[in-house]
């Protein structure tokens, strides 16, 4: 539980940073702008990116709370992933190795 609220924290944090960053760098490419303000917004950006230093972000089991060997398109651990396809818990899940 205690690791599943800090990676909230992280995530919303850096979600956050990565929306300010698409903004910043939007008026930088944009003709439309003065030169003042393009300035200004590539200060603005060159001081967010060092203090927004990647956050190392750790993926998750749901329900075990696993980190090692992490299915990435359920979003399980291997070993919850093998018993709940042994079980077929898992819907349109087919075995190739016949």
């Amino acid at each position: 539980m205690k690791f599943r609220l800090q990676e909230k924290r992280k995530r919303a944090y850096l979600y956050l940073l990565e929306s300010k960053h698409t903004i910043l760098k939007s008026i930088t490419k944009n003709p439309f702008f003065k030169k003042s303000t393009k300035l200004n917004t590539r200060i603005k950006l060159s001081i967010l990116l060092k203090l927004s230093i990647r956050i190392c972000l750790v993926n998750r089991c749901i329900l075990t709370d696993r980190k090692n060997r992490f299915n990435f398109h359920y979003r399980f651990s291997r070993l919850l992933f093998l018993k709940l396809a042994r079980n077929k818990e898992i819907l349109g899940l087919k075995r190739h190795s016949w």
